[in-house]
C-alpha cells in the first residue's frame, strides 16, 4: 500500500512538472509578444500560474485600482517602454521596405517587357530618308520554314543530331553540309542553327567555351544594344552588335530538295535547357562528343585496314558511322563539324548524298541570283572571274603573294601567255615595288584536272569581236598582242576600296576593263531596304558577298585565292554548277 501511495505521489509530481513547464512556456511566449502589454496580460489572467521552486500556487486576480497619483492613462503611457516603441518602428520600417521592393521589381519588369516598343534605328547603319522609303523588314521566324520543333518532340522514337557552328560563312557552310550528310546517314533529325553573317567571326573554341559564346551572341538577348547611340554609352557586350547578324539557312539557300529526304528542326537557342524542354529529354538522353580541338573527331564509313589510304588522317579519333548508329541516346551532340575531310566516305550511297547536298547548297536566294544575272548582262560579254581574299588573318599577311599568284594564273593559265611574256607584262604593268624577275611559286596549275579548259588568246579575241564592248574604266590596249587583256575581268575581293587598293593595282593596270561589285550600284540597290527583324540591322552589307560570288561564278573562267574556303566554294561548286560540270568532292 505504501508503495502504491509513493507511485501515485511520484506520478502526481510528474504531471505537475509537465503542467508547470507547459504553462511556463506559454507565459514566456506571451511575455515576449510585443503587441500584448503588461496591463492587458494582467487583465486577462484569471487566475495566474507561477513557478516557485518546482511547485505552483494559485493567486487571485489583481484588482488594485490606480491611485490618483498614478492615473490609468499615465500608467499606460509609462508602461510603453522604449523597447516597445523601437519594435513598432521596426515593424513600420519592414512594411515600408517590402512595399518599396515590390514597387521596384514591378517597375523593372515593366521597363524590361516594354523596352522594344519604340523603333530604334541601328547605330552604324543609319540611313538617309530616301533609302528608308523602300524599307522592307524581313521577318525571320525563329523556326523559319523548317519543321516545327514541338511536332517532332511529341514523337518518342525520334532521334536527333546537333553541332556547334563557328568561323566565317563558308566554314559554317562546310560544317552544315557535313551535318546534313551525317544526320542522314544516321537517320537522325538535324538541329539546324542559324547562319552568322558578317566580318566578326566566332572562332573555334573547345566544346563548352564555344557553346557559351554561341549563347551569349544570341541577338535576342542583345536587343538592348539597339538603344546605344554612341561609343560612351555602349555596353561591352554590344561592341560587335553591328558587325554580324543571323539568318535562317533556308532563307539564304533553297533547302527544298534536302527537306524531301530528311527532317530538319531550327535551333536558335544553344542552351541545354532548350534541348531538354523542346526535345523532352534529360541529360542521360544525350551522347556528347565534346571536342577539345578542331581536329579531335573525324567520321568514316569504312574499315581503315581494308583501304590503303585509310590511315594517316589528321583527326585524333576516327569514329565509324556504324558504331555511332548504335547509340541509343535520343540526341548525339558533337562540337565542330568544319573540315572538308572530316567525313571520310567510301560508301556509294553516302558519296551520292554528299554530292547532292553540295549541289543543292549552290541554290542561293532567288533575289541574290537575279541581281547577279543583272550584273552579268551589264558586263555585256564573256568575262573572267577572280576572287582575291586580302582582308584578314593570313590572307592579309600574304596579300602581295596571293594577289600576284592569282594574276599569274589569269595571264598565263587562262589567257595563255607564255612564262616569258607574262614576266614581261608584269614588269610593264607592276610598280617598282611589285616587279619580280621570276614567276611566283605555285603558279603552275593543272587546269585540266579541274575541268576548266585553258582558253587561248585567239578564243578571247574572237569572243570580244562578236560582243558589244562594255564601258571600260581605263584606256583599252591597242596592240594586237595585248588584245586578250581587254577581256573584262570581274574581281570579287574583301579589300576596302578595291579599285585603289595597293595589292589590286596590277590587275587594274593590266586589265582596262576590270570591274568590281561597287561599279554596279543600280542592280544592288534592290537590297537597300532589307532589314532584319531580329536585330534591326540592314541586310545589304551582309548579302553583297553572295552577289559577288554569284557574279564570279558566271564568268567564262574563274581563279581563286589559294587556301580560301570562299574560293573553293566558288570554283568547286558555284562555277561548276553554273556551267554544267560535276562538283569537286573532297573527303
Amino acid at each position: 500500500m505504501l508503495t502504491l501511495l509513493r507511485q501515485a505521489a511520484t506520478n502526481t509530481s510528474r504531471r505537475r512538472r509537465r503542467f508547470t513547464l507547459r504553462w511556463s512556456g506559454f507565459i514566456a511566449f506571451a511575455n515576449n509578444m510585443p503587441f500584448l502589454s503588461e496591463h492587458a496580460r494582467q487583465s486577462q489572467a484569471s487566475p495566474s500560474v507561477g513557478l516557485e521552486k518546482g511547485a505552483y500556487r494559485l493567486r487571485t486576480r489583481h484588482t488594485a485600482k490606480p491611485t490618483p497619483l498614478r492615473p490609468r492613462a499615465d500608467s499606460r503611457a509609462t508602461r510603453e517602454t522604449p523597447t516597445l516603441r523601437y519594435e513598432k518602428q521596426m515593424a513600420v520600417l519592414v512594411v515600408f521596405l517590402i512595399c518599396a521592393t515590390v514597387t521596384c521589381f514591378g517597375t523593372a519588369y515593366y521597363l524590361f517587357t516594354t523596352r522594344w516598343d519604340s523603333a530604334v534605328r541601328p547605330r552604324s547603319q543609319a540611313r538617309s530618308s530616301d533609302a528608308t522609303l523602300g524599307l522592307q523588314v524581313v521577318d525571320f521566324n525563329l523556326e523559319s520554314n523548317l519543321s516545327e520543333s514541338k511536332v517532332f518532340a511529341s514523337r518518342s522514337d525520334d532521334k536527333y543530331l546537333a553541332y556547334l557552328p563557328h568561323s566565317g560563312f563558308h566554314n559554317q557552310r562546310i560544317a552544315f553540309e557535313n551535318a546534313l550528310v551525317l544526320s542522314r546517314s544516321l537517320n537522325r533529325t538535324l538541329l539546324v542553327p542559324p547562319v552568322r553573317l558578317g566580318d566578326r567571326f566566332l572562332y573555334y573554341a573547345p566544346f563548352d567555351a564555344l557553346q557559351e559564346t554561341l549563347v551569349l551572341s544570341d541577338k535576342r538577348i542583345l536587343r538592348h544594344c539597339q538603344m546605344a547611340t554612341g561609343v560612351d554609352d555602349t555596353p561591352d557586350e554590344c561592341a560587335d552588335f553591328d558587325s554580324y547578324t543571323h539568318a535562317p539557312w533556308d532563307w539564304l539557300v533553297d533547302l527544298t530538295d534536302i527537306r524531301r529526304h530528311q527532317q530538319l528542326v531550327a535551333r536558335w537557342n544553344f542552351t541545354d535547357e532548350w534541348l531538354y524542354d523542346i526535345l523532352g529529354i534529360g541529360d542521360d538522353d544525350v551522347f556528347y562528343l565534346a571536342d577539345t580541338s578542331r581536329d579531335t573527331y573525324g567520321f568514316q564509313d569504312f574499315d581503315p585496314l581494308s583501304v590503303s589510304n585509310g590511315l594517316g588522317r589528321k583527326y585524333q579519333y576516327m569514329i565509324h558511322l556504324s558504331t555511332l548508329a548504335l547509340r541509343e541516346e535520343k540526341l548525339i551532340h558533337v562540337g565542330s563539324l568544319f573540315g572538308s575531310s572530316r567525313l571520310h566516305l567510301r560508301g556509294v550511297e553516302n558519296l551520292s548524298t554528299r554530292k547532292m547536298i553540295r549541289q543543292d547548297m549552290a541554290r542561293l536566294n532567288p533575289l541574290l541570283v537575279d541581281i547577279a544575272s543583272s550584273i552579268q548582262k551589264n558586263i555585256g560579254r564573256p568575262y573572267i572571274g577572280a576572287h582575291i581574299r586580302l582582308g584578314d588573318g593570313t590572307f592579309q599577311e600574304n596579300a602581295l603573294r596571293n594577289s600576284r599568284l592569282v594574276w599569274w594564273k589569269i595571264v598565263h593559265g587562262v589567257l595563255g601567255f607564255s612564262v616569258e611574256e607574262t614576266l614581261s607584262l608584269e614588269h610593264r604593268f607592276a610598280d617598282a615595288h611589285g616587279s619580280n624577275d621570276e614567276s611566283p611559286e605555285g603558279f603552275m596549275v593543272d587546269w585540266g584536272q579541274r575541268d576548266m579548259s585553258t582558253l587561248t588568246s585567239e578564243h578571247w579575241v574572237a569572243k570580244a569581236k562578236r560582243s558589244n564592248a562594255a564601258t571600260c574604266r581605263n584606256q583599252i590596249h591597242r596592240s594586237p598582242s595585248l588584245a586578250p587583256l581587254n577581256t573584262p575581268l570581274f574581281i570579287s575581293s574583301d579589300a576596302t576600296g578595291p579599285r585603289t587598293h595597293r595589292n589590286l593595282a596590277l590587275f587594274v593596270r593590266t586589265f582596262p576593263c576590270s570591274f568590281f561589285l561597287s561599279d554596279f550600284p543600280e542592280p544592288t540597290a534592290t537590297l537597300d531596304g532589307l532589314q532584319n527583324s531580329l536585330d534591326g540591322l540592314f541586310l545589304k552589307p551582309f548579302l553583297l558577298p553572295f552577289v559577288d560570288a554569284s557574279v564570279v561564278a558566271r564568268a567564262e573562267s574563274v581563279v581563286g585565292t589559294e587556301g580560301s574556303t570562299y574560293s573553293r566554294f566558288v570554283e568547286d561548286v558555284l562555277w561548276r554548277t553554273s556551267h554544267g560540270y560535276d562538283i569537286v568532292q573532297k573527303g
